[in-house]
Parts: C-alpha cells; structure tokens; sequence
C-alpha cells in the first residue's frame, strides 16, 4: 500500500530521525536517491549529458545542489541557476564546485537551461506555498524540450491539498523523500507530478501507523475480495437490491445491475419500472416492478442511478434509508438526499457523487471541488456523518475517521454515459457481500479501474467495463 503523510508529520519524523544522525546525513541520503533517479533517466547518456539546476534557498535546493555533484563526478556538465544566491545552500555549493559544477545567478541562466537535457526542479520544497514568482517561471519555461525533475514535489504544488496553479512545474519524474506527499497522489497535483520515485532516507520508524492518505495495490485488493466458502448458497454470499432506472433511463438499470453482478453478491434483487429490460440483458436477476418494500430481503441496497426526482423516487428513497442495511446512494438519489436522514441511520450509508453533484451536495461550485478534492471528499463525510466516494480524475474515499484513500487504477476513457451506475452496483454488491463500506468503496473503484484500463487506450461502453470485471477479478485474485 502506498502511504502519504501531510508536511507537519513528515518535518516532525525529519526532526526526529535527524536528532539521531550526523549532521547533513539526511540531505546526502536524498541527494544520492535523486542524483540515482536523474542518472535513469538520462540512461548511458549521463557522461557528457547537459544538466541544470534551478536551486532556491530552502532544503530542496540544498538536496539539488548535491545531486547535481554527484552527476558531475560522473561526467555530466552541471549548471545550477540560483534563484537567491546569498542563500544558496553553502555546503551543496561548495561539493557541485569542487566536483566540476558551476553556478550563475537567475538571469545567467535562461540559457543553460535552454540547452539542458535534464532539468532539476529545486526551486520550492513541500513548505511552499503558490505559484513560483519571477525570474523562477521564466526558467521553467526556458526548460521546454528538457525532462523535467521535481525534487520531493513540483514547485508550486501544495503537498497536503494537491492543489496545483497552472502556474506549478509540470515534471516528467518526482523524486519524493521518506514517504509520498497527499498531493501527490491526488489530481490536479498528480498530473503535474508525473512519474513517481519514492526514495527511502530512514523516516519510516519515525512515521504514525496511520496515515493521512493512502492508495490500495494489487496485494491489497486481493486481500480484501469476498471468496465463498465451501458453505457457501447464494442467500449467504449476500443479496444486493437495486433501484435504479426509470421510464426515460431504463439503461441505467441495466447497467447498475450488470456491475452487482460481477461484485461477488449471491444474488441480484432488482426493484422499479425497468423490469423488462433487465430481465432481458440478465435473467438471473429477481426482479419486481413495485416498490423496494417487495423486493424481498437484501444485505444492501444501491439506489439513484436514472432513478429521476419523482414521488415514487422519493418515497423508494425514504424506504430504502429506513431500512437497517448498508445503502449506497448515487446520481438522482443524491439530489434527493436529506443529511439528517443519513446521519439519523444505524448502518452504513455511501455515497457517491462526482465533482458536480457533490459541489451541490457541499453548495460550492464544481470548480471548487476539483481544485481541492481532498478538502471536498472530507467535508462530505463529515457532513452527512456517511462514507463518501468522490468519483473523478482521482477518486477518493472518506470516512471522516481514517486515511481518506486514493484509487490509482482510473483512466479518463471512464467518463463516459454510465459508467458510474456501473461503479454503482459492483460497489453495492461488494457491501452485500460483507464488506464495509470504506473497503467496497475503494475494492470497487480500484476494479472499476482496472477494468476499464483493460480495455486499452481507445474509447470504451460502459457495459464493456462490466463484462471486463471478472477478467480483473481473477487477475487480481491471483
């Protein structure tokens, strides 16, 4: 599993972890990590490879100056550009010097960084906070062409919200010390972060047991997927009821159903008006076109997708909140929904909205919620005292009490009509199977993902992300 913590945890293990060494030795392990992560990339070009440094005064540049000695013992031809050169680190400068390296101030170097093969981004570290000012943008934008490396994260990003400027460094790579960072983990950050290289300097013994965010893997995934056992009918395996789809949405149905069941239930119990067409597309589901109430008993229930904003919607809402399972409420259910009627229920309750419907749910804009979707997953937790899967270009899972975690397997071929009322009932499914809601959450987006991923880089149904559910199931699985 991969585990984030926020700045103020990661400077307290720093501080605590530096009490215990000589000095300096921390920065020389992260300069070695770097120095290693920067020589990949160049691959056998580093002899003779042109490399800048963009250095600021903090620790970053200090961690950058020292790398950057490293190459140039190797061969490489060093420049490092110092944004704020009677702060510059003094012992990082004096060890790029004596290896070969040489440093110009900011407006000496516009140049080298045009003709760099590799650029190093040491101009801010995880403290720092907007955009890079003048002249670091215009060196940034001098180094187009070049692979860009961002020490610990890109300048610009904010570490513990993955809020990110436009104005923030877009790498190629992330080298990140001791552990990951939130931001990178979560959109819009991560898309500037690129590819991430986690170097160990020692912190873990340092580090809390529980993080502030974390992302599932493989091995994870598969320890957490419902297996029968030998005892097993489908009754014990868990019954999952769907209310979805109506008179204008009847596909909608149909595909919150194809997700249940490929999400490891027993058995699917469908209730609303789409009963033909489900029955139709999947005739082993048990379908009634009256009320919830006659649908017979369930583990859980998935309501909202296509399910419009009628009486009938209403009261089916109503119904299914009042009942004492777990409930996952999404799309129409969503605008439906009452706070106090979730915060009032004994089981667990999901939700999940994307970026718009939870701007609503929160009375923000969109906008908003998608340039700080850490801060958003959290406040809807909170407010509705529920789970809450917020779906996007990162989906996050909180609960208000633990780790909010991030799904790392999505793709953006997803966003297409109906993918969610697939989520939906692959996740529902997964409840009804035994699962809390936090873990059915983040198993369901996870193989969601993968699914879709399976499908290659090409445009995608979303009955075709169902039917591909199995096949990353038994991948998983393995």
């Amino acid at each position: 599993m991969r585990t984030a913590y926020n700045v103020e945890t990661v400077r307290a293990a720093e501080r605590a972890l530096m009490a215990t060494l000589p000095e300096g030795t921390l920065m020389q392990r992260a300069a070695a990590g770097l120095a290693a992560a920067c020589a990949d990339l160049l691959g056998r070009r580093v002899y003779g490879a042109r490399v800048a440094l963009l250095v600021g005064s903090g620790d970053n540049g200090g961690d950058a100056l020292y790398a950057g000695a490293r190459l140039a013992r190797r061969g490489a031809g060093v420049t490092a550009v110092l944004l704020t050169p009677d702060r510059a680190h003094p012992g990082g400068l004096r060890a790029l010097r004596g290896a070969g390296g040489r440093a110009v101030t900011a407006g000496e170097g516009v140049g080298a960084v045009r003709r760099a093969d590799l650029v190093v981004d040491g101009i801010v570290g995880i403290g720092g906070k907007g955009a890079p000012r003048e002249p670091a943008q215009e060196l940034v934008a001098a180094a187009e062409g070049a692979l860009i490396v961002a020490v610990d994260l890109p300048s610009g990003v904010d570490a513990d919200t993955g809020e990110a400027p436009d104005a923030a460094v877009r790498a190629d790579a992330t080298v990140t010390f001791g552990t990951y960072k939130p931001g990178l983990l979560v959109d819009p950050a991560r898309e500037h972060a690129g590819a991430l290289r986690l170097v160990d300097i020692g912190l873990g013994p340092w580090l809390p047991s529980e993080p502030d965010v974390e992302a599932l893997q493989h091995a994870d995934v598969a320890d957490l997927l419902p297996r029968p056992s030998a005892e097993s009918d489908k009754y014990r395996r868990g019954v999952v009821g769907i209310v979805a789809g109506s008179a204008r949405y009847p596909g909608a149905a149909v595909l919150a159903v194809a997700g249940a069941l490929s999400g490891g239930a027993g058995a699917v119990r469908y209730a609303g008006p789409a009963t033909d067409a489900v029955i139709a597309r999947f005739p082993e589901t048990l379908v009634t076109a009256g009320p919830p109430a006659e649908a017979g008993r369930v583990q859980a229930w998935v309501i909202g997708p296509g399910l419009g904003d009628g009486s009938e919607a209403r009261q089916a809402l109503v119904d299914v909140l009042s009942s004492d399972v777990p409930v996952l409420v999404d799309a129409d259910g969503l605008r439906l929904l009452d706070p106090q009627a979730v915060r009032a229920r004994r089981a667990e309750t999901l939700l999940t909205p994307h970026a718009g419907e939870a701007a609503a749910l929160l009375g923000l804009s969109r906008e908003e919620v998608e340039a700080s979707r850490l801060s958003a997953v959290r406040a809807l937790a909170d407010r509705f005292g529920a789970t809450a899967l917020l779906k996007g270009s990162t989906t996050l899972v909180a609960d208000g009490t633990r780790a909010i975690r991030v799904n790392p397997t999505g793709t953006p071929w997803l966003a297409t009509a109906g993918s969610g009322d697939v989520l939906a009932g692959l996740t529902g499914s997964l409840l009804a199977a035994g699962m809390n809601a936090r873990d059915a959450a983040s198993v369901g987006a996870y193989l969601h993902g993968l699914a879709a991923r399976a499908l290659g880089s090409a445009p995608i149904t979303s009955l075709g992300v169902a039917e591909e559910l199995r096949r990353v199931w038994l991948d998983v699985s393995r």
